[in-house]
């Protein structure tokens, strides 16, 4: 253990430079996240539900939630009961056997209910399409508020999809 510990002090420890972020979707993501806050007032709990994709959406929400865009640092956390959260966050075409999961986690989920559709698939089902495994978009399962198109779309448009989707259920709810 001590020739281990006397080769970290003279060597350090390795590691890779930290990526840079561009400096407008650093800003870009800052003012998202502010103007997120400012329409709620409080913290946004989302619920990320998988709805059979192929993961590259996942891959990206995960992104989101890393420390270059530090999404917990300005009040927006993922949940894993949809009864703790506000908005659902859904990717995949709706695959037929995630039907009634989907509906079940949307029904949980307490009013006013925002729904948040990541990804091509959700639309239209995208290379998926509508068969008899996939809904063909998760539209026809649950409402959905806004999609966010792309295959995966960038964390910078998802973030850029929550900040519709929030303000659209805040004009909802204005009316």
């Amino acid at each position: 253990m001590w020739k281990t510990l006397i080769q970290i002090v003279k060597v350090g420890l390795p590691a890779e430079a930290p990526p840079v972020l561009p400096a407008a979707d650093a800003g870009e993501a800052r003012r998202i996240e502010a103007e997120v806050l400012a329409v709620l007032g409080r913290a946004l709990t989302i619920r990320e539900v998988d709805a059979g994709s192929c993961n590259g959406c996942e891959l990206e929400v995960h992104a989101v939630n890393n420390v270059y865009y530090n999404l917990e640092g300005y009040g927006i956390k993922f949940v894993a009961s949809p009864r703790h959260a506000d908005m659902l966050l859904v990717t995949g075409p709706g695959a037929r056997n995630m039907a009634v999961a989907l509906k079940r986690t949307y029904d949980a989920t307490p009013a006013p209910k925002l729904v948040l559709a990541v990804g091509d698939c959700t639309r239209d089902g995208g290379i998926f399409g509508e068969t008899y495994a996939s809904a063909g978009g998760v539209g026809g399962i649950v409402p959905v508020d806004r999609f966010v198109s792309g295959c995966p779309p960038e964390p910078i448009e998802i973030l850029r999809g929550i900040l519709a989707a929030v303000k659209a259920g805040q004009q909802r709810r204005d009316v």
